[in-house]
């Protein structure tokens, strides 16, 4: 049976593993703002992907052993995959986390799916059609108006927070991530993922070293290893494992689709526990850039 043609019972099941992986995602942004005075950007990116890789060499040792011969043959591209799409990725996440909120934080990650249209016509010269392209401008426009506040005269003025373009930078990294998956080796996911996950620890261990150097490494706070703890085992393992169930039941084209639910969830969370405001700007970008998102999936559908 192929993936489109699951039972309804799998489509059920594959819809609530998939919302459970968007909701530990968009917690993240809650805790990029919890971990600011708790622990410092960078120990908390090299515990949480040490984390990860000591909960993987439980559950995933055999898939390593089996994919083994596979994967030593592509150790570069893995450790550069692991590097920008995990280590960089949440390092610039953790920091941007420093100088905006996590409403911002959330609603910029929906500029992840313009970024690999973008990305994908770039490096594989996939067609792009009007109706995505349509869709890529009006995301940008709901990323703007985040960036600049809603404000007219900061986006004449190109003035922009620090925080919210580092976030953009972030997700321009993890759409090339996301490109390179397109090379990604004949294994299966938990194996590749366990290689990821090593060289994005290693990746960490000279930003930690630079951190300490500038005299900015913050050891955990008892609140900074709960935060620690949460990342871990929510965005980092639980929300990778819930992704890679819900692509096996419903296929990866059908399962990304369910990444959109980012900007929604933590938009939600950052209000509920954070109490952050949420004004009408964002109101207006979320639905900007979820409208983009859409019309991007729409112009991707009619392409085939």
């Amino acid at each position: 049976m192929s993936a489109d043609a699951q039972p309804q019972s799998g489509n059920g099941r594959a819809y609530l593993v998939l919302a459970v992986a968007a909701l530990c995602w968009a917690a993240n942004a809650v805790f990029g703002r919890l971990a600011v005075g708790e622990i410092s950007p960078m120990l908390l990116v090299s515990l949480r992907w040490l984390g990860v890789f000591l909960l993987l060499c439980i559950f995933a040792q055999q898939h390593v052993k089996r994919d083994w011969p596979v994967l030593r043959t592509r150790l570069v591209f893995i450790g550069a995959m692991g590097a920008l799409g995990f280590a960089i990725f949440n390092a610039l996440f953790y920091v941007a986390a420093h100088s905006t909120t996590a409403v911002n934080l959330g609603i910029l990650q929906g500029s992840v799916p313009v970024f690999v249209i973008l990305g994908m016509f770039l490096a594989h010269r996939v067609r792009v059609t009007k109706i995505q392209i349509a869709g890529v401008m009006v995301t940008l426009i709901g990323v703007a108006i985040v960036a600049t506040g809603g404000s007219i005269e900061r986006l004449t003025a190109l003035a922009f927070n620090i925080g919210d373009l580092l976030m953009l930078a972030a997700c321009a990294l993890y759409s090339g991530y996301t490109v390179g998956l397109r090379q990604r080796p004949d294994a299966s996911a938990l194996g590749l993922f366990t290689l990821l996950v090593a060289a994005a620890f290693v990746t960490t261990i000279p930003l930690v070293g630079a951190e300490a150097w500038l005299g900015q490494l913050q050891w955990p706070t008892p609140k900074g290893w709960i935060i620690v703890s949460l990342v871990t085992l929510f965005p980092s393992f639980l929300a990778q494992i819930c992704f890679m169930q819900g692509v096996s039941l419903i296929g990866p084209n059908r399962a990304g689709v369910f990444v959109n639910l980012v900007p929604v969830f933590a938009s939600i969370l950052a209000v509920s526990f954070l109490r952050e405001p949420f004004e009408y700007f964002h109101a207006a970008a979320l639905l900007l850039v979820l409208g983009g998102i859409w019309l991007s999936e729409r112009g991707k559908a009619d392409a085939r």
